[in-house]
């Protein structure tokens, strides 16, 4: 094998390890910002009772950008481990 062929092997072991690391820490990031998303709109309802209901939808609507987000980020990286 030529040496031009070998660096090009290591490469693309190094962009699939790469894109397992992303997707790793896509779905970890995700999960930590919903998670505060969560521990915001629940100290907001303790302080705000009677504002439950519009605090609830605005937290329901920003945890779906964030996994869909995550969800992009998970599927580049996964995409970059297959090709």
């Amino acid at each position: 094998m030529s040496v031009l062929n070998t660096i090009m092997l290591e490469a693309a072991g190094l962009a699939k390890a790469g894109g397992a690391i992303g997707a790793g820490i896509a779905a970890l990031g995700a999960g930590v910002g919903i998670g505060q998303i969560g521990r915001g709109a629940v100290e907001s309802i303790a302080r705000q009772p009677e504002a439950s209901g519009d605090i609830r939808a605005n937290m329901i609507l920003t945890a779906a950008f964030v996994e869909g987000v995550a969800l992009f980020a998970v599927i580049a990286g996964i995409l970059a481990i297959v090709m």
